[in-house]
């Protein structure tokens, strides 16, 4: 099946992290650190069409004209709260981001985002903007995190996650067809209580060690 809307980023490294992550036996400091090092690799894919522009600046030996980034700063939004752990990794990177948080949690019964927090930073017009959630399985909680964003009227955004599910790819095309996915790996399908199969269980709680 394609997705049109998403980039699965194949690295071998990315590959060989994420494997190391599905393992149960996986510890959560380990489980903690696996995930900043796969989002460092995920964001040089996210960032790789980021607008350049160029200045004149004075090297050790000469002067020259080289390319840094252009406009106003990236702004990195965490889905709380397992989304905190890709905001982690991708600081590392663009330490310089301005940072905000969505708090959703999934009604049990109905697998609805519900939203309990909400706070970005504002002006985010001519801002390019980085959703992070290491699971993107209903995709319930991305659709409701990106309305919402998109009421401040970012100038892009675009979605990091760990997993995507076919389903959850196909909800949010529907609802967010301008939305471009970063992922480590599309897996097989949802279960009967909207987790993703074969998965590595709840990212919140192995990240967080609340299980």
């Amino acid at each position: 099946m394609q997705f049109p809307n998403c980039t699965v980023v194949d690295h071998p490294l990315v590959k060989h992290k994420l494997t190391l992550m599905r393992r149960a036996e996986t510890s959560t400091a380990s489980f903690r650190a696996l995930l900043q090092e796969i989002s460092l690799l995920l964001a040089y894919e996210a960032f790789r069409d980021l607008k350049l522009r160029e200045e004149e600046i004075q090297t050790p030996m000469a002067k020259m004209v080289a390319p840094v980034l252009e406009g106003k700063k990236l702004v990195l939004v965490a889905i709380l709260r397992a989304g905190q752990g890709i905001l982690d990794g991708m600081l590392q990177l663009v330490p310089s981001a301005r940072v905000g948080h969505i708090g959703l949690y999934r009604d049990p019964e109905t697998l609805a985002a519900v939203e309990y927090y909400y706070r970005v930073p504002g002006q985010l017009a001519d801002r390019d903007v980085v959703v992070c959630d290491p699971m993107l399985a209903t995709g319930n909680s991305a659709v409701a995190a990106l309305s919402r964003l998109k009421r401040n009227k970012p100038g892009s955004v675009r979605f990091v996650c760990l997993l995507a599910s076919p389903e959850g790819l196909m909800n949010l095309r529907e609802h967010h067809p301008d939305v471009h996915v970063y992922t480590a790996a599309i897996d097989e399908r949802l279960d009967e209580h909207g987790y993703i199969i074969p998965g590595l269980g709840d990212a919140g709680d192995r990240l967080f060690g609340t299980k």
